[in-house]
């Protein structure tokens, strides 16, 4: 049964790391295409090649993610240019006179973000080995019949003859060679 669920988790996480990669793909895009009209709705007219710029970091995430046998890097690697494109919207926000629409970029990256990290997390829990129950073995002593029933048992044991070695004399062990 867990397993069962653990495979329906990886599945769904799979497939929501791919949503990402195409919706990357999208978006950068858009950013590549369109960067003169989003620049000018922004408030950021003149820095159309910064946002070609993220548009190429978008459409080469989206290729990593889709590309990669492991798309957790590149989804982490998403989480990382969110925090860019903040970064940017924030720098613009005070001097721009189309705060309203920074604001509503904010409000998507802000999703995005949250898609992305939620996936990047998901993607990392799943490469932990499964936990198992630890069990407690504190209280054992190694001893079937516990330690007092071996207490004495080797008082009267005898050295095999061919296995005893002569002890050097005291005169030899305090001689130095």
């Amino acid at each position: 049964m867990e397993y069962q669920r653990r495979l329906n988790r990886t599945a769904t996480t799979r497939r929501a790391a791919e949503g990402l990669g195409w919706f990357s793909i999208g978006l950068g895009l858009a950013e590549l295409l369109f960067a003169r009209p989003m620049a000018r709705s922004l408030g950021m007219k003149g820095d159309e090649g910064l946002l070609r710029l993220y548009g190429v970091r978008e459409v080469a995430t989206g290729i990593g993610i889709l590309a990669s046998r492991d798309p957790t890097p590149w989804i982490w690697g998403r989480v990382a240019g969110d925090g860019l494109d903040v970064a940017t919207l924030l720098a613009y926000f005070h001097d721009s006179p189309r705060k309203g629409n920074i604001a509503l970029a904010l409000a998507a990256v802000a999703g995005a973000t949250a898609m992305d990290v939620m996936t990047a997390e998901a993607l990392t829990e799943q490469k932990k080995p499964a936990r198992r129950a630890v069990r407690d073995y504190s209280d054992r002593s190694g001893f079937p019949k516990g330690i007092e029933a071996v207490r004495g048992s080797a008082k009267d044991f005898m050295v095999p003859r061919d296995m005893r070695a002569a002890l050097p004399s005291p005169e030899q062990r305090t001689h130095v060679h």
